[in-house]
């Protein structure tokens, strides 16, 4: 791990248990583009969200430890609908669409935003959404109006820090003391904050095992 730590510390077991949670043959099952088209709710569901280009397929697929499960593009908000993966252990990721690209038509974002909104707010067995916050670059206007909408929605909701190997270690602690900073304004913010690097697995065993404790927790 970089000098910089997370806050939360992982026993082995809760690794080991992590490990098993995504060890199993992850798999596309649905798409919604609207929230009429989402699928029945069902044992437990992980969001991730994020500004385009942040990670967010990339951090799916070293999650699953799959290589080309979500998509990957150099072309900012590719990801136009909830797209849900699952393995069938009764947990479920949903990668949702991408925020804060400028360059996509008004009514296209705005059609996006509808639906991550009326997703947030409607969906009984959303058990947490992790807020992927580029660790080059920070908290952003964008980001702050998407942790708005899941205070107002009051759902659980942990920033996740990427690409971390890109950022030297002491520009990596100050961005972590920000956000932490940040999240202590927001009292329905999960105050622990996880540093992830899709690249080199790094904080990739502690987020599994932080996905599988809520599991626990929810089961």
């Amino acid at each position: 791990m970089s000098e910089a730590s997370t806050d939360t510390a992982f026993t082995p077991a809760e690794i080991e248990s992590g490990r098993k949670l995504f060890a199993g043959d992850w798999q596309f099952v649905w798409a919604a583009s609207s929230i009429e088209t989402l699928p029945p709710a069902q044992g437990i569901e992980i969001a991730f969200a994020g500004r385009s280009n942040v990670g967010k397929s990339s951090l799916i697929n070293a999650l699953t430890g799959r290589k080309a499960l979500a998509r990957t593009s150099h072309t900012p908000g590719r990801t136009q609908e909830l797209i849900f993966f699952s393995a069938g252990a009764g947990l479920t990721i949903v990668d949702m669409p991408g925020y804060g690209y400028a360059s996509a038509a008004k009514t296209k974002v705005a059609a996006w935003t509808a639906l991550i909104h009326a997703y947030l707010r409607g969906r009984a067995n959303l058990a947490r959404v992790y807020v992927l916050v580029d660790s080059r670059h920070g908290l952003k206007p964008a980001d702050a109006t998407v942790l708005d909408s899941l205070e107002q929605a009051a759902v659980s909701h942990e920033v996740v820090l990427t690409k971390a190997d890109q950022t030297k270690p002491a520009e990596l602690a100050a961005m972590l003391d920000a956000i932490r900073s940040a999240l202590a304004k927001r009292p329905a913010a999960y105050p622990d904050v996880l540093m992830t690097s899709a690249r080199t697995a790094e904080g990739i065993p502690e987020l599994r095992a932080a996905i599988a404790r809520l599991a626990a927790e929810r089961t």
